[in-house]
């Protein structure tokens, strides 16, 4: 007989319940036949089921596979609700390295506990996981996005999370430049995965200069073929720049970092950029517009559960994923008329779409 247990984090973990005080649910799963050991966070389902994504990764120990997902899901309700969706936030982090521990029946063993929470957690990929996998766990539940289109998926979202920071982007260019947005702009992306190089075409047709840094040669070389070497190449950014785009790693953006680059906009796919709150404060202060990442970052999620989850048609998520360029705005605004910086304007306007849903 299957041995799978799930229990409350803070009595599965011997915690404190303070540990994850605001969090509505959060569950230890365990698999002993194949070895799973999983966390999932439910942060908020103010405004509907909480969507966020599984990450596969070796934690030291479980208090901190703990913390990461307590903290990836609380993110997930501001990106979900930012991006106007009808999502709460959570997230779910499985213990272990993907590379050895990644089996498909651990994943149909993680598929029977999201199941077992009849929908109030919806899962999608994140660091360690991808379409394959949620093929295979949507092997036991139906309650995920983002598998492959062969199996009735989306497909990538990668396109679409470039698509929105290129939105937001060009809001931010005319709040400091005017009309003529990102023309003649020099742009440095951060980055040549996928999102990267999509977002290099898109800022190349919007008449920028690009500068694309990445450590790996291969994937510099990737995106300068795709570009018919129309962009400069750099193993790592330096300036001057007009604007900086992480879209690699997180905790890049510091107020050093961005004034060496000689950059006044910050706009980038990728997540957790400020290595802390205090930077937002620091950039405000130092005239540096920053685009928050869960905004600017958010159209894969809308993409996936666009197409997914809410049946839209292909046009209507692409114009949804378009219109991050529009809460940009307001949140650029929202801080330049009270003084205040844009990460907390956002936070604000996440707090307001909460209250409106609570009613």
């Amino acid at each position: 007989m299957r041995t799978m247990t799930i229990a409350p984090a803070a009595e599965a973990l011997d915690i404190g319940d303070e540990v994850i005080d605001g969090h509505e649910e959060v569950l230890y799963c365990h698999d002993e036949e194949s070895g799973l050991r999983a966390i999932i966070a439910i942060h908020d389902t103010t405004l509907g089921p909480a969507l966020g994504g599984t990450r596969f990764k070796s934690y030291d120990t479980d208090q901190d596979a703990l913390h990461d997902v307590l903290r990836l899901s609380r993110g997930m309700t501001s990106k979900n609700a930012a991006a106007g969706l009808p999502f709460g936030g959570g997230k779910a982090v499985i213990i272990g390295d993907p590379r050895t521990a990644k089996t498909p029946e651990l994943l149909r063993a993680y598929g029977r506990f999201v199941d077992s929470l009849d929908g109030r957690y919806v899962t999608a990929a994140d660091l360690g996981t991808n379409s394959d996998d949620l093929d295979i766990v949507g092997e036991t539940t139906t309650h995920l996005t983002g598998r492959t289109a062969g199996a009735g998926g989306a497909g990538d979202s990668g396109p679409a999370t470039a698509l929105g920071v290129f939105s937001a982007m060009r809001a931010g260019a005319e709040r400091l430049w005017g009309e003529s947005g990102l023309h003649d702009r020099t742009v440095g992306v951060e980055g040549a995965g996928k999102v990267g190089g999509v977002l290099t075409r898109l800022l190349l047709d919007e008449g920028a200069n690009v500068v694309v840094a990445d450590p790996d040669p291969a994937a510099r070389e990737r995106v300068s073929a795709a570009t018919g070497g129309a962009v400069t190449l750099a193993e790592s950014l330096a300036g001057p720049l007009d604007v900086y785009a992480p879209c690699a790693l997180g905790a890049t953006v510091t107020v050093d970092r961005v004034t060496s680059l000689g950059a006044r906009l910050v706009c980038g796919a990728a997540n957790n950029q400020l290595p802390t709150q205090d930077e937002d404060a620091a950039l405000h202060a130092a005239g540096i517009l920053w685009v928050p990442d869960y905004v600017a970052n958010a159209g894969g999620v809308i993409h996936l559960a666009g197409l997914e989850r809410l049946k839209h048609e292909p046009d209507v998520v692409t114009a949804d994923v378009r219109r991050i360029g529009d809460t940009a705005r307001e949140i650029l605004s929202r801080s330049a008329d009270a003084g205040i910086p844009t990460g907390i304007a956002a936070d604000e306007l996440v707090a307001a779409r909460l209250a409106a849903g609570r009613g």
